[in-house]
């Protein structure tokens, strides 16, 4: 890539990074509170990323195993490919919860408990793995691999958990759709 100081590349990333995971957010959550009048709801996407983020969660255990092999080229295509499923999830979602309303969870006892239990941690770590994700991103493209490994340690269990809790979730709500 280049022959500077992988941490003062790191650095120069630091805005954006912090930008991006205050940015992100606000923005899902003002635009989940929008309704677009007048548009057929988008009904047919929540399974559309379900899926995606099942697909994210295979794709992270796949880059796991590959970077574990030395099978360097492989685990960054993956994990650019986890990105951008990612944001792709991340559009469709806001996009369905533009034009329609937030389904409520039907179950009743102990697995209502369960399914909020899961909602919860999936949102906040969500929010949290955003500035991870970056900053792991960052120090492998800028070649600071030791950092990145440390950090990776931390972010590849997060988003893994927030990935496959997002499966979770959109099992248990399915039967409440309209």
């Amino acid at each position: 890539m280049n022959n500077q100081d992988p941490i003062l590349d790191d650095k120069k990333y630091n805005t954006l990074i912090v930008i991006l995971s205050i940015v992100i957010p606000i923005i899902v959550a003002v635009l989940f509170s929008v309704k677009i009048p007048n548009v057929e709801p988008l009904s047919f996407l929540p399974p559309i990323y379900a899926t995606i983020n099942g697909l994210t969660a295979v794709i992270l255990v796949i880059a796991f195993f590959a970077i574990k092999k030395k099978n360097i080229v492989l685990h960054e295509n993956l994990m650019t490919t986890a990105i951008w499923c990612s944001a792709a999830f991340l559009l469709m979602y806001v996009a369905y919860h533009m034009t329609s309303d937030s389904t409520k969870f039907g179950g009743e006892g102990a697995i209502k408990y369960v399914y909020y239990f899961i909602l919860l941690t999936h949102i906040v770590l969500s929010i949290v793995v955003i500035p991870f994700v970056l900053i792991t991103y960052v120090r492998a493209i800028t070649n600071n691999f030791e950092k990145h490994k440390k950090i990776a340690r931390i972010t590849f269990p997060l988003w893994l958990y927030v990935a496959a809790t997002g499966v979770i979730v959109y099992i248990m709500i399915s039967p409440y759709y309209v």
